[in-house]
This record gives C-alpha cells, structure tokens and sequence, in this order.
C-alpha cells in the first residue's frame, strides 16, 4: 500500500496536467478568434465573411500541449520516484545506523561483561594470592617453632655429647695405643710372612725347575741358553692337567715338545709344603744353561 506522500504527489501531479490541458485549450480557442472585447459596435452592412479555420495548426498544437503535459507528467513521476528513492536510501541508512547503534551496543555490554569477568578473576586469584601467602606464613612460623624446639634438644643433646666425647676422647686415645701396637706388631709379621712367601716362592721355582729338569730328556739340538715360558694348569696336590708353549721360546721344534713332555711326564708337580704359594695356573719358565 502507498504511502500518504506518494499518494498526495500523484494527485498532484494529476491535477497539474489537467490544469495545463486546459489552458493550453484556451490559448487555441482564444488565437482562432478575432475578440475585441473594448471595440464599439459599428453599423456594417451584410457582409457574410468567412473564417477558414486551419484544424492541422490546432491538432498540432493541441498534441504539443499533450506532449508538454506528458512530459510535464513523466518529470513529475521521475520527480516521485527520486523522492521515493531518497526516502528509501534514508531509511536505509536509519537502518544501518540503528543496527550499528544496535552493535555498538552489543559490543559495550559484551565488553562490560568481560571487564567483569576478569575483574571477578582478578579479585579470585588476589583472594587465592593471599590465602597462600597465609599459609607460608603459618608454615614459616610452625618451622621456625620447630627448628627452635630442635635448637634447645640440640643444644641439650650437644651438652651430653661433649661430656660423652671426652669420655671417648681417653678411650679412643687408648685405644689407638693399642691398635698402633697391634698394627706395628702385624706389619712386622706381614713383613717376615712376605718375606717368608717370597722365599717360599722362589724355592717352589726352583723345585718345579728341578722336577722338569730332572724328568727332561734333553734332545741334540737343546743349547745353552735356552729359555721357554710354559703355562701349566694343575689341581691342588700338584697334578698336571695341561702344559703349553705361552711365550717366547728359543729352542726348535723338537726342544720345545720335549720340555712339555718332561712337565706331563712327571704326572704331578711338587706340592707338599709349597700349599702356601700353590697357584692352579701358573708361568714357569724353563731355563737350560748346560750341563
């Protein structure tokens, strides 16, 4: 349905074309006619003149009239339709301007919102800030009460073991007189023991170069000189298991199997009285420097 404007400017404009409809008729009717409305009366004879009336001239003018008034007409119309166009970009724009109002709005209360959002989180983290910081507080103060109390058993405690140090201070003292004589005493015995391990030792040398000498069959190529390291592996009681070249060896071949037969020979190695030194595998070294 139109609105009241539009409705009251086509009545206008519709008016307006009648009204120059009928003017633009009344200049023709008056323009075909000889009217002197101010000339006197004046006898004349009868005289029949007549008036040729041109109908083209009048068709003419009345359709320019007729196109006047219908362009008269469609400039009004355009005239309406601009003003109804302008209205609607108006409104338009109240639109936008009420929904950017609306928006504008909407991002104020959004905004209060999360202004008090965070000041709500704010006063919680403060509120839990200072709820810990209580309870460091009380636990400093339980910690402080605690290490006094620790400080008088402490102090209680370190009374009673000055008395009791110099009480172990003496003992002690005796006794490093005595583990320093016991200890001298054992180093002496050490020493004679090793010295005694020693002797036996080289005498446990000597008695196994005796014994594979003694079980030796020298064979032709044998030189003085000779030297061959054997790794020999036995049991307690001095029985042989295996004998074999592990070093070097100046002699040939035939010398060589020879000394490992002379060791296997013998069945057992000397042990009785050598059980302190006895090794299940040890180095020996066969020496032959001549008869």
């Amino acid at each position: 349905m139109p609105a009241w404007p539009d409705m009251f400017a086509r009545v206008r404009a519709f008016a307006a074309a009648i009204g120059v409809h009928v003017l633009m008729v009344a200049l023709v009717v008056l323009g075909t006619m000889n009217w002197q409305p101010f000339r006197k009366p004046q006898p004349v004879g009868l005289t029949i003149e007549a008036v040729i009336v041109d109908t083209s001239e009048i068709k003419k003018q009345r359709d320019a009239a007729r196109k006047a008034v219908e362009r008269e007409q469609r400039r009004r119309e355009r005239e309406a339709e601009l003003e109804k166009q302008r209205q609607r970009e108006q409104q338009r724009k109240l639109d936008e301007q009420r929904k950017q109002q609306e928006l504008e709005a909407q991002r104020k209360r959004e905004a209060q919102d999360r202004l008090q959002q965070l000041r709500i989180e704010r006063e919680r983290k403060l509120e839990e800030e200072r709820l810990k910081q209580q309870r460091e507080l009380e636990k400093v103060r339980e910690q402080r009460e605690a290490a006094e109390k620790q400080r008088q058993l402490e102090a209680e405690r370190l009374k009673q073991l000055e008395a009791r140090k110099a009480q172990e201070q003496q003992e002690q003292l005796r006794l490093q007189q005595e583990a320093e004589a016991q200890r001298r005493a054992e180093a002496e015995a050490q020493a004679f023991r090793a010295g005694q391990v020693a002797a036996l030792k080289d005498k446990y040398q000597a008695a196994i170069q005796a014994f594979v000498t003694q079980n030796w069959l020298r064979p032709p190529t044998a030189q003085p000189g000779l030297r061959c390291t054997l790794k020999i592996v036995q049991i307690p009681g001095g029985e042989v298991i295996s004998a074999a070249i592990s070093g070097q060896c100046n002699g040939d071949e035939a010398t060589r199997r020879s000394i490992l037969a002379a060791v296997e020979r013998g069945g057992a190695l000397p042990y009785r009285g050598f059980e302190d030194v006895f090794e299940r595998e040890i180095d020996f070294i066969f020496i032959y420097d001549g008869d």
